[in-house]
């Protein structure tokens, strides 16, 4: 039997898999959206060649990995009857980890975060009734908690129906949490919510820019306007894979949500910018909270300049801006507790993570395809 995997080829979803193949046994399904199998390893390499060399990537395709050509937002997944069947019948617990991250856009966050979850929980309630579902697990996020000021937030005070929140993606997350408990209530399950994501605290290299680049935007300015002692909840995903794929195996979790968070030891925006300034040479620069509502016009503006890297840079930043202003953190006492470890702080491993930002130019250098392989399959 099989773990079902969607959003394989994503960041955390690729960290996730590697995280499974390299420390358990288990075969896995992975839902992949290509034309045809060339197509979908290729794909997969290029997602898992941060953990993997190719040789290691190759024999795990040949014998612990079957590839399911389809789309999370079909029915069925786009698959045939008989290839809905067999993923049915070799499947013994779910990894939901893919999702549109795309907070601008209500219709994508719609379609994948609700559309796929609900084609997800469907495939779970096949598998329950035909051999039994093990668990399934859904990678959701601590935005599901809506918008806050300088709190503490735990697992079971994050979900208020009646509190705004930040954007599609964060509302489309929450009703998926939803969907899962009230649709699959008699099968084991495990939610993750993870805070920022940024970074692996092992090494510097990533396949993820987008927050290094608003984090880069904002390291240059010579004036911040936030408070200095507000504190920002980054995790490295190193230690949010491990604790899916451990949670995930673990046959009886203490809790059935997990905050992966940094919590109450997140760093201030005065830490982190006097590690940034002494590693570049600079002076820290200063702070002036009065200066926020200014300061995001200018950023508004700013992210206009297509084509520019200030207004790419800006574009980022303008979407983040909500989360890098309300000095709310995430209590993570259950995984830390489960875990047997708190998580790697963003003060101790952002040097090395910038430094390999900057000098790739925010590009991650991926191997191509070996050409022997191609050669043996013409």
């Amino acid at each position: 039997m099989a773990i079902f995997i969607t959003g394989a080829t994503g960041y955390i979803g690729a960290h996730v898999t590697a995280n499974l193949l390299q420390r358990y046994g288990d075969s896995l399904n992975l839902l992949v959206r290509a034309r045809h199998q060339d197509e979908a390893e290729r794909r997969l390499w290029r997602a898992l060649q941060l953990h993997l060399d190719f040789p290691r990537f190759h024999h795990y395709v040949r014998t612990r990995i079957t590839i399911f050509l389809g789309d999370l937002t079909e029915r069925q997944f786009g698959l045939s009857d008989e290839a809905y069947r067999r993923l049915i019948r070799s499947t013994d617990s779910i990894l939901h980890i893919a999702a549109s991250l795309n907070r601008k856009s209500a219709r994508s966050c719609f379609n994948v975060n609700l559309r796929g979850t609900l084609e997800v929980i469907k495939l779970g309630m096949h598998i329950r009734d035909d051999h039994g579902l093990r668990r399934i697990s859904q990678v959701s996020t601590v935005a599901v908690a809506g918008q806050r000021q300088n709190e503490v937030v735990r697992e079971d005070e994050a979900i208020d129906w009646n509190r705004s929140d930040y954007d599609p993606y964060a509302r489309t997350k929450k009703f998926a949490e939803h969907m899962i408990g009230e649709l699959l209530p008699d099968v084991p399950r495990t939610i993750f919510r993870p805070s920022i994501v940024l970074g692996d605290s092992r090494y510097g290299a990533t396949t993820q820019f987008d927050m290094v680049r608003a984090f880069v935007f904002l390291a240059r300015l010579p004036v911040l306007p936030f408070r200095p002692e507000d504190r920002l909840d980054i995790v490295p995903v190193d230690f949010v894979a491990d604790a899916i794929a451990t949670l995930h195996q673990k046959e009886r979790p203490r809790y059935d949500t997990y905050h992966l968070s940094a919590g109450t030891a997140s760093p201030t925006y005065r830490e982190l910018t006097d590690i940034m300034a002494r590693a570049q040479g600079r002076r820290p620069p200063l702070f002036l909270p009065r200066l926020e509502r200014p300061f995001a016009a200018i950023v508004d503006v700013l992210s206009n300049r297509r084509g520019t890297s200030i207004g790419y840079g800006a574009s980022l930043l303008k979407v983040f801006l909500p989360y890098l202003v309300w000095n709310t953190v995430f209590d993570n006492t259950r995984v830390v507790a489960e875990m047997g470890r708190a998580p790697a702080r963003f003060s101790e491993y952002c040097i090395p993570l910038f430094r390999f930002a900057v000098k790739h130019r925010f590009t991650y250098p991926y191997q191509p395809w070996p050409q022997a392989v191609e050669e043996v399959a013409r």
